[in-house]
């Protein structure tokens, strides 16, 4: 088996946050505690010229965001117990809840804010890529439940062989910095990793 990720099409995506809501209720957990979250990102102004009439430069888009397995899974470095690791046979991140001591260092660590905390058991929960389904040929739910069929999982290089290589979007990080498992489809309006112009919305 090769190193798993995700695709994402971006110009799909209604932020309708049914991913989001399948995930939770596949895991059973709190409302508070959400794996795979739709980050609306929005900005720009508008003008009322000399002429009476406006022009403007307004944007908004949706990205949806989960684990994103990446090569340099920073998270795992930060862990103190060894609880967060990479595996082998698909290279997706997990967490062992039983070394999980709930202290938040990868959460601090992990640049795209996967890891939360489930503080009624005080153990760090994140995306495994649905671990449990996928490794026995499913597909994760959020990929199941999308209605506008913006999620795909599988091979990372097959993914971007068929989609391109691109995870360069804001509001995301530089994908230097971890190398994710993921590529997206950018929409007409999505902006470059690093600008600035913008606000982030995670729900």
């Amino acid at each position: 088996m090769g190193q798993k990720g995700f695709y994402f099409d971006q110009t799909r995506c209604t932020g309708c946050r049914t991913c989001s809501v399948a995930c939770s209720d596949l895991h059973n957990y709190a409302p508070d505690i959400v794996l795979r979250r739709v980050i609306e990102f929005e900005g720009g102004t508008w003008k009322v010229n000399t002429n009476g009439t406006c022009t403007q430069n307004v944007f908004a888009y949706y990205t949806s965001i989960g684990c994103n397995e990446c090569e340099n899974p920073v998270c795992v470095k930060a862990c103190p117990t060894g609880a967060h690791h990479k595996r082998t046979e698909d290279g997706l991140v997990v967490i062992d809840t039983e070394k999980c001591i709930g202290c938040g260092m990868c959460a601090k660590a992990c640049p795209y804010g996967s890891p939360v905390l489930d503080k009624a058991a005080m153990k760090m929960r994140k995306c495994d890529g649905c671990v449990a389904r996928t490794s026995k040929g499913g597909m994760p739910v959020c990929v199941e439940a999308c209605p506008e069929r913006a999620l795909e999982f599988g091979d990372i290089e097959e993914l971007r062989k068929k989609h391109g290589n691109n995870a360069a979007i804001a509001p995301l990080p530089d994908p230097a910095e971890t190398k994710p498992c993921l590529t997206i489809r950018p929409c007409a309006s999505a902006k470059p990793s690093g600008f600035k112009g913008g606000t982030a919305h995670r729900f």
